[in-house]
């Protein structure tokens, strides 16, 4: 039966025209909406990666996945999780960096062995510690943190303690034998002056360096003599924790008037101590008694460094000091400036340099020296060999001891700083001397060159 060639002519169905007209042969669904797309579809993975990161908190999953699903998870962590999940669990450090310059915007990652890590946990305890009120912060949450992140702290720089908040009494109910000093006082004191670093010294076996300020800063209009106050009790408690602390290399506790009987206590834990070789004492008032503890401490101690800058250091404490030296042989750095060791001191520490042939580094600036001293500073500077800067800047030293340092000085070769600022010693002697010191850097760079390309040349 032949077709029909008028049926070949008839309309198609709408559907049928439709499907026709699609090239893919297949119906679309559009739906309500325009922008959606089967491109926006997101993969499997990352919707699973997704999942991960919102339930982060309460299922922390990242060792089970591959390195570049881990790198994805962590750039997209919250920088508000709990410490408890991401201490241990993350060591990435773009991660840490975040959490950082989210809270502290200026951060110098260089001065923590470049751990981005260190920084966060060193300065949320510091933070932690600097804003602790005796008797009404708890103790707990420091305590915790110092033993959360006790792997990754190797310094604290305390800028403040804060000392228990002042509690109203009435008249009427002030025995009479109450005294005004406070914590020193008998009746109701608080349990501690300051914040006891015991509580954290077994978690911070590792902490090299403590930096303390017994005062708060910013106190503004609200300033009290109460809230500069470095107390007995504080004294033997950070004596104790001192003790604990035996990998500890640098400490210094600076403008918290410490005294002659404080830091007596203080140098008595630090002399057998195996590992601390910075001490700074500076902006205190140590005076001679504490001076000659101190130099019982150089005797025994591993100290290469030690800075009594802004202290009460008379003659007879100079002289202890003085005397040690001709015994040491590990100190490098000595500083005691802004002190009134007076002629009588400085001239026991130029006796003592004559035969002292360890230390580096001398500043005696603003300690009322004149003529005496500088007669004997000459004779050391033509015989000691090792001093490598001297400053006795702030001092009347006069044209006549001005000349006698001139002749000293002609004779060194190895002083590469010598700071003669307000000394009066004259122009011309001080242009000689400075002439001097420019011929004694430029062979010790010489020297340093030709033992880089000897050193260079054996490597080869």
């Amino acid at each position: 039966m032949m077709p029909d060639p008028a049926a070949s002519l008839a309309p198609l169905p709408v559907h049928q025209r439709n499907a026709a007209g699609d090239p893919r042969r297949m119906r679309r669904i559009i739906t309500e909406d325009s922008t959606w797309s089967l491109a926006l579809i997101p993969p499997l993975s990352d919707l699973c990666l997704r999942h991960i990161v919102g339930n982060f908190q309460d299922h922390p999953i990242l060792d089970q996945l591959l390195p570049k699903h881990q790198s994805k998870v962590l750039d997209s962590l919250s920088t508000s999780l709990p410490l408890p999940v991401t201490t241990n669990l993350i060591s990435y450090e773009d991660y840490w960096r975040r959490c950082c310059t989210e809270r502290w915007p200026t951060c110098d990652v260089s001065h923590y062995g470049f751990s981005w890590k260190r920084l966060f946990f060193e300065k949320h305890l510091e933070n932690l510690i600097e804003n602790f009120i005796p008797d009404l912060t708890d103790t707990g949450s420091i305590c915790n943190m110092a033993e959360l992140s006790k792997n990754y702290i190797r310094r604290l720089d305390i800028q403040q303690l804060l000392p228990p908040v002042k509690v109203e009494i009435r008249r009427e109910d002030t025995p009479d034998d109450i005294s005004d000093s406070g914590s020193d006082a008998g009746g109701d004191l608080p349990s501690m002056d300051h914040f006891d670093l015991n509580l954290i010294a077994s978690s911070l076996c590792d902490l090299e360096e403590l930096h303390l300020v017994y005062g708060v800063k910013g106190c503004g209009m609200n300033f009290e003599w109460n809230l500069f106050r470095f107390t007995v009790r504080d004294c033997t408690l950070l004596a104790s924790a001192l003790q604990t602390f035996r990998n500890l290399k640098v400490f210094r506790l600076h403008r918290s008037k410490v005294d002659d009987d404080k830091v007596r206590v203080l140098i008595k834990s630090l002399l057998d101590h195996p590992t601390l070789v910075q001490l700074d004492l500076s902006h205190n008032q140590i005076s001679d008694r504490g001076a000659r503890a101190m130099g019982k401490l150089l005797n025994q101690s591993q100290l290469q460094t030690l800075n009594l800058c802004n202290n009460n250091i008379r003659p007879h404490g100079a002289q202890a000091i003085a005397h040690s030296l001709t015994k040491n042989s590990r100190l490098q750095v000595l500083n005691l400036r802004l002190n009134h060791i007076g002629d009588e001191g400085g001239q026991a520490l130029c006796n003592a340099l004559l035969q002292n042939n360890s230390l580096q580094w001398l500043h005696i600036g603003s300690n009322e020296l004149s003529e005496p001293t500088a007669t004997l500073l000459a004779q050391v500077l033509s015989q000691n060999t090792s001093l490598k800067s001297i400053n006795i800047s702030c001092n009347p030293i006069g044209l006549d001891g001005g000349k006698q340092l001139l002749e000293g000085m002609s004779q060194n070769k190895t002083m590469l700083e010598f700071d003669l600022r307000l000394t009066d010693v004259g122009q011309e002697s001080e242009f000689y001397m400075n002439q001097v010191l420019r011929g004694n850097q430029e062979r010790t760079r010489l020297l340093a060159q030709q033992k880089q390309l000897s050193t260079s040349g054996l490597d080869r």
